[in-house]
């Protein structure tokens, strides 16, 4: 009877310390997760415009086997590697047939290194350039998972196959929440192939290099595999936010992604209690041509539409992201904030912010408008730092009749010294 009742006092006691807490993240996610190894697949094309030699003197295939054989010998151990070809076996003119030759020649997984480079060494440039079938067909070599995958996508050419247009493959595969990133690797200096190959980095939080020689492209490749393992965490949590705060979700401290239309506003909600500062970034991706007058507004406001604080713009390091962010606590002003101190006996319910994600971007003519630009909402809730007090002035009418005298003596003293600058001046 006696541990029944210890038992009830505890589970009582975890229950009422839940219910302080707030909003938590499903119990799936709470969980510590089962650890998934990086997971990356490097994606060669294999076209007739390989065969030129125009990269220290040698044709820009020996160049990426080269480099290729370099990498899986630098593979960190723990890191899953797979290796799809585009434009490598179809020797005809049939375009349509020619545009669905890709192949997966080592799958995702722990390499066996003599079977890869053997693979490699085998290619011979061939066909046609269907990148955007072949990103695709990574994206499903990959499979999903909790983690983020990447894609190393080398190519010297523009896609000679679209429909599917790989830009939007590429859109099409973020839209999906696939955790998925492209690094692009261009091996030619033609601008319509970097617009490409930056478009598509672009919608997938990826990155564009430009490889004008063996030692850049071997250096980069390495460079992006171990990258995979430093971005190896949890993907963030998608979540759909609200045209008004009373519909919006309620958002536990956490990472999420989002999508946001041009011109849109998008809510979401955030319990702070008495004694925690709210802190909030957004980060929204350019991964479509936007007309050059735009921005990105965070702002945090009471359920009554009261604008608590509105958001710096932040830099983010990429010219490709735009980002802002904010602080907020309550003060000893707030109303909620004195009553919640009177009633310290009480279970005190925390105060509902409303977090608004605004844009201003206009799209280019011929600019798709769906999906919205990819978001992504960072929040966390800390203790309160109050800032130190400074000094007292006071209110009303003793600040005015302090400032008056000190106008007056500051007056006084600037005549003064002005008087006696005029005099030194004349006698000199």
């Amino acid at each position: 009877m006696i541990n029944f009742r210890r038992s009830t006092a505890v589970l009582l006691g975890l229950l009422a310390t839940t219910a302080l807490i707030g909003p938590a993240r499903a119990a799936a996610e709470d969980e510590e997760p089962v650890a998934e190894p990086p997971r990356v697949e490097l994606v060669l094309d294999v076209s007739g415009s390989m065969r030129a030699a125009d990269i220290d003197g040698r044709s820009r295939i020996s160049v990426a086997q080269q480099a290729f054989n370099e990498v899986v010998d630098a593979l960190p151990a723990e890191t899953q590697l797979g290796i799809r070809v585009l434009g490598a076996t179809y020797k005809g003119k049939d375009k349509k047939v020619g545009c669905q030759d890709t192949q997966q020649i080592v799958p995702v997984g722990p390499v066996d290194r003599s079977a890869a480079k053997a693979a490699v060494a085998t290619l011979r440039p061939t066909g046609f350039t269907p990148v955007g079938l072949a990103l695709r067909s990574a994206a499903q070599d990959l499979g999903t998972g909790a983690t983020t995958r990447r894609i190393v996508l080398i190519t010297d050419g523009e896609d000679t196959c679209a429909p599917p247009d790989p830009c939007e493959v590429a859109r099409e595969l973020a839209a999906q929440g696939t955790s998925l990133v492209v690094d692009t690797l261009g091996l030619a200096p033609d601008e319509k192939v970097r617009r490409q190959l930056l478009c598509i980095a672009g919608a997938t939080g990826g990155t564009y290099t430009a490889a004008q020689s063996a030692e850049e492209l071997t250096g980069r490749i390495k460079q992006l595999v171990e990258r995979a393992g430093d971005t190896h965490t949890r993907a963030p949590t998608v979540v759909g936010g609200a045209n008004a705060c009373a519909s919006a979700p309620l958002l536990a401290p956490g990472v999420y992604a989002d999508r946001e239309a041009f011109s849109e506003h998008r809510w979401y909600r955030v319990p702070v209690r008495p004694g925690q500062e709210l802190r909030a970034s957004v980060s929204m991706a350019l991964d479509r041509p936007v007309n050059r007058d735009y921005g990105v507004l965070l702002r945090a406001t009471a359920a009554d539409g009261r604008e608590l604080v509105r958001g710096a713009d932040a830099g983010s390091g990429r010219a490709d992201v735009l980002s802002a962010g904010l602080r907020w606590s309550a003060t000893a002003d707030d109303e909620d904030a004195t009553e919640a101190e009177e009633t310290s006996a009480a279970v005190v319910e925390p105060t509902t912010v409303c977090l608004v994600v605004s844009n201003s971007f206009a799209a280019r003519p011929g600019t798709a408008a769906t999906p919205g630009m990819p978001v992504e909402l960072t929040i966390d809730v800390v203790a309160a730092a109050p800032a130190p007090n400074g000094p007292d002035l006071g209110r009303g009418w003793m600040l005015l009749v302090l400032l008056t005298v000190a106008g007056l003596l500051t007056g006084l003293l600037a005549g003064l010294l002005t008087r006696w600058w005029v005099a030194t001046w004349r006698e000199n």
